[in-house]
Protein backbone atom coordinates (compact mmCIF):
# COMPACT_ATOMS: atom_id res chain seq x y z
CA UNK A 1 0.00 0.00 0.00
CA UNK A 2 0.68 3.45 -0.94
CA UNK A 3 1.24 6.53 1.30
CA UNK A 4 0.74 10.19 0.36
CA UNK A 5 3.16 12.48 -0.59
CA UNK A 6 4.91 14.73 2.01
CA UNK A 7 3.08 17.98 3.11
CA UNK A 8 6.68 19.14 4.14
CA UNK A 9 9.97 17.08 3.52
CA UNK A 10 10.76 15.93 7.24
CA UNK A 11 7.92 15.19 9.17
CA UNK A 12 5.84 13.24 6.99
CA UNK A 13 1.89 12.42 7.67
CA UNK A 14 0.28 9.14 7.27
CA UNK A 15 0.40 8.44 3.03
CA UNK A 16 -2.03 8.79 0.69
CA UNK A 17 -3.53 5.29 -0.33
CA UNK A 18 -2.69 5.63 -4.43
CA UNK A 19 0.27 6.96 -5.94
CA UNK A 20 3.14 6.13 -7.27
CA UNK A 21 5.83 3.27 -9.28
CA UNK A 22 6.73 0.99 -12.74
CA UNK A 23 7.46 2.22 -15.99
CA UNK A 24 5.52 1.61 -18.14
CA UNK A 25 1.75 2.75 -19.10
CA UNK A 26 -1.20 4.08 -21.78
CA UNK A 27 -3.06 1.13 -24.04
CA UNK A 28 -5.52 2.63 -26.14
CA UNK A 29 -5.28 3.38 -29.68
CA UNK A 30 -3.11 5.77 -31.78
CA UNK A 31 -3.79 8.76 -33.57
CA UNK A 32 -5.41 12.28 -32.52
CA UNK A 33 -8.14 10.45 -30.32
CA UNK A 34 -5.65 8.70 -28.07
CA UNK A 35 -3.27 11.61 -27.60
CA UNK A 36 -6.40 13.37 -26.64
CA UNK A 37 -7.23 10.55 -23.94
CA UNK A 38 -3.50 10.71 -22.60
CA UNK A 39 -3.56 14.19 -22.15
CA UNK A 40 -6.52 14.21 -20.09
CA UNK A 41 -5.45 11.03 -17.87
CA UNK A 42 -2.15 13.12 -16.96
CA UNK A 43 -2.84 12.79 -13.34
CA UNK A 44 -2.03 15.45 -10.97
CA UNK A 45 -0.56 14.04 -7.49
CA UNK A 46 -0.61 16.17 -4.82
CA UNK A 47 1.04 19.44 -5.62
CA UNK A 48 4.44 20.24 -3.86
CA UNK A 49 6.22 23.44 -2.86
CA UNK A 50 8.19 23.14 -6.33
CA UNK A 51 5.71 21.54 -8.59
CA UNK A 52 6.70 21.14 -12.30
CA UNK A 53 4.73 24.01 -13.39
CA UNK A 54 5.83 26.40 -10.93
CA UNK A 55 10.23 25.21 -11.62
CA UNK A 56 12.69 26.08 -13.97
CA UNK A 57 14.27 23.25 -15.45
CA UNK A 58 17.71 24.81 -15.94
CA UNK A 59 20.70 25.28 -14.22
CA UNK A 60 23.62 27.86 -14.65
CA UNK A 61 23.49 26.44 -18.39
CA UNK A 62 20.92 27.32 -20.38
CA UNK A 63 18.96 23.88 -21.27
CA UNK A 64 18.87 23.05 -24.91
CA UNK A 65 15.00 23.44 -24.31
CA UNK A 66 12.79 26.58 -24.90
CA UNK A 67 10.07 27.87 -22.53
CA UNK A 68 7.37 26.90 -25.05
CA UNK A 69 8.64 23.41 -25.51
CA UNK A 70 6.53 20.26 -25.35
CA UNK A 71 6.40 18.65 -22.25
CA UNK A 72 8.59 16.20 -21.26
CA UNK A 73 8.57 12.15 -21.17
CA UNK A 74 10.66 9.45 -20.15
CA UNK A 75 10.14 5.85 -20.10
CA UNK A 76 11.83 2.48 -20.11
CA UNK A 77 11.50 -1.38 -20.18
CA UNK A 78 14.39 -3.70 -18.76
CA UNK A 79 16.34 -6.17 -21.57
CA UNK A 80 16.19 -8.57 -19.12
CA UNK A 81 14.12 -12.36 -20.73
CA UNK A 82 11.93 -11.65 -24.05
CA UNK A 83 9.47 -8.65 -24.38
CA UNK A 84 6.04 -10.13 -23.95
CA UNK A 85 2.13 -8.41 -25.09
CA UNK A 86 2.15 -7.12 -21.33
CA UNK A 87 4.91 -4.87 -21.80
CA UNK A 88 3.79 -4.04 -24.80
CA UNK A 89 0.38 -2.78 -24.95
CA UNK A 90 1.15 -1.37 -21.19
CA UNK A 91 3.94 0.59 -22.19
CA UNK A 92 5.57 0.02 -26.04
CA UNK A 93 2.28 0.22 -27.86
CA UNK A 94 1.42 3.64 -25.78
CA UNK A 95 4.97 5.31 -26.51
CA UNK A 96 3.98 5.52 -30.00
CA UNK A 97 1.51 7.47 -29.83
CA UNK A 98 3.12 9.80 -26.90
CA UNK A 99 6.01 10.49 -29.14
CA UNK A 100 3.58 12.85 -31.41
CA UNK A 101 2.53 15.05 -28.24
CA UNK A 102 5.71 14.91 -26.39
CA UNK A 103 9.21 15.40 -26.02
CA UNK A 104 10.16 11.97 -25.40
CA UNK A 105 12.96 9.79 -24.02
CA UNK A 106 12.59 6.07 -24.07
CA UNK A 107 15.92 3.69 -22.81
CA UNK A 108 16.61 0.20 -22.40
CA UNK A 109 17.20 0.41 -18.68
CA UNK A 110 20.09 -2.03 -18.71
CA UNK A 111 20.75 -0.47 -14.77
CA UNK A 112 18.32 -1.97 -13.45
CA UNK A 113 18.46 -5.45 -15.11
CA UNK A 114 21.67 -6.52 -13.10
CA UNK A 115 19.51 -5.78 -9.33
CA UNK A 116 19.02 -9.55 -9.47
CA UNK A 117 21.02 -12.51 -10.63
CA UNK A 118 21.29 -12.04 -14.60
CA UNK A 119 22.99 -13.84 -17.31
CA UNK A 120 26.31 -11.94 -17.96
CA UNK A 121 26.68 -13.00 -21.71
CA UNK A 122 23.19 -12.42 -22.65
CA UNK A 123 22.55 -9.11 -21.29
CA UNK A 124 24.22 -6.81 -23.95
CA UNK A 125 22.24 -9.30 -26.77
CA UNK A 126 19.09 -8.83 -24.84
CA UNK A 127 19.46 -4.86 -24.68
CA UNK A 128 20.14 -4.90 -28.52
CA UNK A 129 16.99 -6.96 -29.27
CA UNK A 130 14.82 -4.89 -26.93
CA UNK A 131 15.96 -1.53 -28.72
CA UNK A 132 14.89 -3.51 -32.00
CA UNK A 133 11.92 -4.06 -30.82
CA UNK A 134 10.95 -0.22 -29.78
CA UNK A 135 11.64 -0.18 -33.38
CA UNK A 136 9.87 -2.60 -34.99
CA UNK A 137 6.64 -1.36 -32.77
CA UNK A 138 6.71 1.99 -33.87
CA UNK A 139 9.14 4.15 -32.36
CA UNK A 140 10.25 6.53 -34.75
CA UNK A 141 13.92 7.99 -33.40
CA UNK A 142 13.17 11.35 -35.56
CA UNK A 143 10.59 12.11 -32.55
CA UNK A 144 11.66 10.36 -29.72
CA UNK A 145 15.43 10.02 -28.36
CA UNK A 146 15.89 6.14 -28.00
CA UNK A 147 19.02 4.94 -26.20
CA UNK A 148 21.00 2.93 -23.49
CA UNK A 149 20.78 3.41 -19.96
CA UNK A 150 24.49 2.68 -18.89
CA UNK A 151 25.28 4.76 -22.37
CA UNK A 152 24.49 7.92 -20.36
CA UNK A 153 27.09 7.92 -17.50
CA UNK A 154 25.03 10.70 -15.38
CA UNK A 155 21.87 7.90 -14.54
CA UNK A 156 25.04 6.84 -12.27
CA UNK A 157 26.67 9.78 -11.34
CA UNK A 158 23.56 11.20 -9.86
CA UNK A 159 21.78 8.13 -8.60
CA UNK A 160 25.27 8.34 -6.04
CA UNK A 161 24.58 12.04 -5.49
CA UNK A 162 20.61 11.60 -4.70
CA UNK A 163 21.69 8.23 -2.23
CA UNK A 164 22.84 10.94 0.13
CA UNK A 165 20.19 12.89 0.62
CA UNK A 166 17.45 9.42 0.70
CA UNK A 167 16.83 8.51 3.70
CA UNK A 168 17.01 4.40 4.77
CA UNK A 169 13.50 4.32 5.67
CA UNK A 170 11.95 5.56 2.37
CA UNK A 171 13.73 2.52 0.73
CA UNK A 172 12.76 -0.05 3.73
CA UNK A 173 9.24 1.06 2.72
CA UNK A 174 9.45 -0.03 -1.10
CA UNK A 175 6.78 -2.70 -1.35
CA UNK A 176 8.81 -4.26 -4.40
CA UNK A 177 11.91 -4.84 -2.62
CA UNK A 178 10.10 -6.55 0.47
CA UNK A 179 8.67 -8.88 -2.14
CA UNK A 180 11.54 -9.65 -4.10
CA UNK A 181 14.14 -9.76 -1.02
CA UNK A 182 11.28 -12.49 0.65
CA UNK A 183 11.73 -14.43 -2.58
CA UNK A 184 15.67 -14.13 -2.89
CA UNK A 185 16.45 -14.85 1.05
CA UNK A 186 18.43 -12.08 2.43
CA UNK A 187 22.18 -14.20 1.45
CA UNK A 188 21.06 -13.80 -2.53
CA UNK A 189 19.80 -10.18 -2.32
CA UNK A 190 22.60 -7.12 -3.41
CA UNK A 191 22.08 -3.87 -1.96
CA UNK A 192 21.21 -2.73 -5.53
CA UNK A 193 17.63 -4.34 -5.03
CA UNK A 194 17.16 -2.09 -2.32
CA UNK A 195 18.75 0.84 -4.07
CA UNK A 196 17.52 0.83 -7.46
CA UNK A 197 14.75 3.24 -6.78
CA UNK A 198 17.16 5.88 -6.25
CA UNK A 199 18.68 4.94 -9.74
CA UNK A 200 15.10 5.00 -10.92
CA UNK A 201 14.66 8.17 -9.87
CA UNK A 202 18.08 9.82 -11.10
CA UNK A 203 16.54 8.62 -14.62
CA UNK A 204 13.35 10.49 -14.23
CA UNK A 205 15.06 13.74 -12.33
CA UNK A 206 17.94 13.74 -15.00
CA UNK A 207 15.74 15.07 -18.19
CA UNK A 208 13.33 17.58 -15.94
CA UNK A 209 10.55 15.43 -16.82
CA UNK A 210 7.45 16.72 -16.81
CA UNK A 211 5.23 13.02 -16.80
CA UNK A 212 6.17 9.51 -16.27
CA UNK A 213 3.89 7.13 -17.65
CA UNK A 214 3.19 4.76 -14.52
CA UNK A 215 0.52 1.54 -13.91
CA UNK A 216 -0.62 0.31 -10.56
CA UNK A 217 2.91 -1.34 -9.43
CA UNK A 218 4.84 1.53 -10.00
CA UNK A 219 3.44 4.13 -8.30
CA UNK A 220 5.29 4.08 -5.18
CA UNK A 221 8.34 4.46 -7.00
CA UNK A 222 7.35 7.52 -8.79
CA UNK A 223 6.33 8.96 -5.46
CA UNK A 224 9.87 8.13 -3.89
CA UNK A 225 10.95 9.96 -7.11
CA UNK A 226 8.78 13.28 -6.16
CA UNK A 227 10.18 12.91 -2.49
CA UNK A 228 12.85 12.88 -3.41
CA UNK A 229 13.13 15.80 -6.08
CA UNK A 230 11.63 17.72 -3.42
CA UNK A 231 14.23 17.18 -0.54
CA UNK A 232 17.29 18.01 -2.44
CA UNK A 233 15.55 20.67 -4.44
CA UNK A 234 15.01 22.18 -0.45
CA UNK A 235 17.90 21.06 0.95
CA UNK A 236 20.59 22.25 -1.82
CA UNK A 237 18.20 24.69 -3.86
CA UNK A 238 17.09 28.38 -4.25
CA UNK A 239 19.53 30.66 -2.31
CA UNK A 240 21.89 28.38 -1.25
CA UNK A 241 22.55 27.28 -4.60
CA UNK A 242 22.61 30.97 -5.91
CA UNK A 243 25.35 31.24 -3.07
CA UNK A 244 27.52 29.03 -5.07
CA UNK A 245 27.33 30.54 -8.38
CA UNK A 246 24.47 29.02 -9.33
CA UNK A 247 21.41 30.23 -11.04
CA UNK A 248 19.09 29.72 -7.80
CA UNK A 249 15.69 28.47 -7.92
CA UNK A 250 14.69 24.67 -8.25
CA UNK A 251 17.45 22.07 -9.34
CA UNK A 252 14.30 19.38 -10.36
CA UNK A 253 10.57 19.78 -11.77
CA UNK A 254 8.87 17.01 -9.59
CA UNK A 255 7.25 15.07 -12.15
CA UNK A 256 3.88 13.98 -12.44
CA UNK A 257 1.99 10.42 -13.32
CA UNK A 258 0.82 9.93 -16.40
CA UNK A 259 -1.86 7.38 -15.70
CA UNK A 260 -2.35 4.50 -18.10
CA UNK A 261 -6.66 3.95 -19.00
CA UNK A 262 -8.60 0.77 -17.93
CA UNK A 263 -7.51 -2.20 -19.39
CA UNK A 264 -3.73 -1.68 -20.23
CA UNK A 265 -2.63 -3.98 -17.41
CA UNK A 266 -2.29 -7.75 -18.93
CA UNK A 267 -2.78 -10.23 -16.65
CA UNK A 268 -1.11 -13.76 -17.05
CA UNK A 269 -2.50 -16.75 -19.46
CA UNK A 270 -2.82 -19.16 -16.50
CA UNK A 271 -3.63 -17.00 -13.62
CA UNK A 272 -5.96 -14.06 -14.25
CA UNK A 273 -5.08 -12.53 -11.46
CA UNK A 274 -1.39 -12.18 -11.79
CA UNK A 275 -0.07 -9.79 -13.67
CA UNK A 276 1.95 -10.93 -17.11
CA UNK A 277 5.73 -11.08 -15.93
CA UNK A 278 8.94 -11.95 -17.65
CA UNK A 279 10.01 -13.68 -14.37
CA UNK A 280 7.04 -16.09 -14.24
CA UNK A 281 8.32 -19.43 -14.57
CA UNK A 282 6.19 -20.59 -16.88
CA UNK A 283 6.85 -19.38 -20.52
CA UNK A 284 3.12 -20.60 -20.74
CA UNK A 285 1.96 -17.42 -19.07
CA UNK A 286 2.98 -14.92 -21.63
CA UNK A 287 2.63 -14.24 -25.45
CA UNK A 288 6.27 -12.83 -26.14
CA UNK A 289 6.37 -10.86 -29.32
CA UNK A 290 8.66 -12.58 -31.08
CA UNK A 291 6.56 -16.06 -30.68
CA UNK A 292 6.53 -17.55 -33.84
CA UNK A 293 2.82 -18.42 -35.57
CA UNK A 294 2.48 -21.97 -33.67
CA UNK A 295 3.50 -21.00 -30.56
CA UNK A 296 0.79 -18.63 -29.95
CA UNK A 297 -1.64 -20.98 -31.23
CA UNK A 298 -0.53 -23.66 -28.76
CA UNK A 299 -0.58 -20.88 -25.36
CA UNK A 300 -4.06 -19.37 -26.51
CA UNK A 301 -5.26 -22.90 -26.90
CA UNK A 302 -3.65 -24.25 -23.24
CA UNK A 303 -4.68 -20.82 -21.94
CA UNK A 304 -6.84 -20.68 -18.60
CA UNK A 305 -10.56 -20.10 -19.33
CA UNK A 306 -13.73 -20.84 -16.99
CA UNK A 307 -17.12 -22.81 -17.14
CA UNK A 308 -19.49 -19.68 -17.66
CA UNK A 309 -21.62 -19.28 -20.34
CA UNK A 310 -20.75 -17.12 -22.95
CA UNK A 311 -18.17 -13.91 -22.63
CA UNK A 312 -18.08 -10.84 -20.65
CA UNK A 313 -16.12 -8.29 -18.88
CA UNK A 314 -17.35 -7.41 -16.01
CA UNK A 315 -17.71 -10.11 -14.14
CA UNK A 316 -14.89 -10.07 -10.94
CA UNK A 317 -15.59 -14.05 -11.07
CA UNK A 318 -13.82 -14.40 -14.30
CA UNK A 319 -10.87 -12.58 -14.40
CA UNK A 320 -9.71 -14.82 -17.35
CA UNK A 321 -12.30 -13.89 -19.48
CA UNK A 322 -11.79 -10.13 -18.95
CA UNK A 323 -8.03 -10.47 -19.64
CA UNK A 324 -8.44 -12.25 -22.50
CA UNK A 325 -11.56 -9.94 -24.24
CA UNK A 326 -9.11 -6.54 -23.07
CA UNK A 327 -6.38 -8.11 -24.91
CA UNK A 328 -8.61 -8.69 -28.08
CA UNK A 329 -10.07 -5.44 -27.58
CA UNK A 330 -6.38 -3.65 -27.91
CA UNK A 331 -5.39 -5.49 -30.16
CA UNK A 332 -7.79 -4.71 -32.92
CA UNK A 333 -8.32 -1.13 -31.59
CA UNK A 334 -12.00 -1.68 -31.32
CA UNK A 335 -14.36 -0.14 -28.63
CA UNK A 336 -15.52 -2.54 -25.32
CA UNK A 337 -19.00 -2.15 -26.66
CA UNK A 338 -18.04 -3.83 -30.29
CA UNK A 339 -16.34 -6.39 -28.29
CA UNK A 340 -19.13 -7.18 -26.57
CA UNK A 341 -21.36 -7.42 -29.18
CA UNK A 342 -19.06 -9.31 -31.43
CA UNK A 343 -18.05 -11.77 -28.73
CA UNK A 344 -20.51 -12.34 -26.21
CA UNK A 345 -22.22 -15.28 -27.68
CA UNK A 346 -19.31 -16.79 -28.40
CA UNK A 347 -18.12 -20.28 -27.08
CA UNK A 348 -14.20 -20.22 -25.94
CA UNK A 349 -13.16 -22.07 -28.79
CA UNK A 350 -14.57 -20.12 -31.24
CA UNK A 351 -13.41 -16.99 -28.94
CA UNK A 352 -9.55 -18.45 -28.60
CA UNK A 353 -9.16 -18.85 -32.85
CA UNK A 354 -10.40 -14.84 -33.10
CA UNK A 355 -8.34 -14.32 -30.80
CA UNK A 356 -5.18 -16.05 -31.80
CA UNK A 357 -5.74 -14.92 -35.44
CA UNK A 358 -5.53 -11.43 -34.15
CA UNK A 359 -2.76 -11.78 -32.40
CA UNK A 360 -0.60 -13.31 -35.03
CA UNK A 361 -2.13 -10.53 -37.73
CA UNK A 362 -0.80 -7.96 -35.05
CA UNK A 363 2.22 -9.06 -34.10
CA UNK A 364 4.05 -10.39 -37.89
CA UNK A 365 4.53 -6.86 -39.12
CA UNK A 366 6.21 -6.19 -35.78
CA UNK A 367 8.09 -9.30 -36.35
CA UNK A 368 9.25 -9.11 -39.59
CA UNK A 369 10.27 -5.48 -39.07
CA UNK A 370 12.71 -6.39 -35.73
CA UNK A 371 14.44 -8.84 -38.43
CA UNK A 372 14.76 -6.29 -40.64
CA UNK A 373 16.45 -3.91 -37.99
CA UNK A 374 18.71 -6.92 -36.50
CA UNK A 375 20.26 -7.43 -39.97
CA UNK A 376 21.23 -4.18 -40.00
CA UNK A 377 23.49 -3.51 -36.91
CA UNK A 378 24.86 -0.16 -38.07
CA UNK A 379 21.14 1.24 -38.51
CA UNK A 380 20.59 0.17 -34.62
CA UNK A 381 24.07 1.90 -33.53
CA UNK A 382 23.64 4.82 -35.01
CA UNK A 383 19.89 4.78 -33.46
CA UNK A 384 21.85 4.42 -29.75
CA UNK A 385 24.86 6.75 -30.49
CA UNK A 386 22.78 9.39 -31.44
CA UNK A 387 19.61 9.05 -28.78
CA UNK A 388 22.61 8.99 -26.04
CA UNK A 389 23.72 11.71 -27.15
CA UNK A 390 20.63 14.33 -26.77
CA UNK A 391 20.10 12.70 -23.76
CA UNK A 392 23.89 13.53 -22.48
CA UNK A 393 22.94 17.22 -23.81
CA UNK A 394 20.14 17.75 -21.22
CA UNK A 395 21.04 15.11 -18.77
CA UNK A 396 24.84 16.90 -17.98
CA UNK A 397 23.51 20.03 -17.33
CA UNK A 398 21.17 18.47 -14.59
CA UNK A 399 24.24 16.64 -13.03
CA UNK A 400 26.84 19.72 -13.21
CA UNK A 401 24.06 21.97 -11.60
CA UNK A 402 23.44 19.07 -8.86
CA UNK A 403 27.14 19.05 -8.16
CA UNK A 404 27.90 22.75 -7.95
CA UNK A 405 24.86 23.10 -5.34
CA UNK A 406 26.13 20.07 -3.58
CA UNK A 407 29.38 22.12 -3.04
CA UNK A 408 31.37 19.73 -5.19
CA UNK A 409 34.97 21.56 -6.63
CA UNK A 410 34.42 22.19 -10.41
CA UNK A 411 36.99 20.73 -12.75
Amino acid sequence: MSRALLAHVLHRPPLLAHVLHRPPLLASRSGAGARGLLASRIHPLRRLNCSAAETTSGPTEEAPASPARKKRVVSGVQPTGMVHLGNYLGAIKNWVALQDSYETFFFIVDLHAITLPYDAPELSKSTRSTAAIYLACGIDSSKASIFVQSHVRAHVELMWLLSSSTPIGWLNRMIQFKEKSRKAGDENVGVALLTYPVLMASDILLYQSDLVPVGEDQTQHLELTREIAERVNNLYGGRKWKKLGGRGGSLFKVPEALIPPAGARVMSLTDGLSKMSKSAPSDQSRINLLDPKDVIVNKIKRCKTDSFPGLEFDNPERPECRNLLAIYQIITGKTKEEVVRECQDMNWGTFKTTLTDALIEHLQPIQARYEEIMSDPGYLDNVLLEGAGKASEIADITLNNVYQAMGFLRR
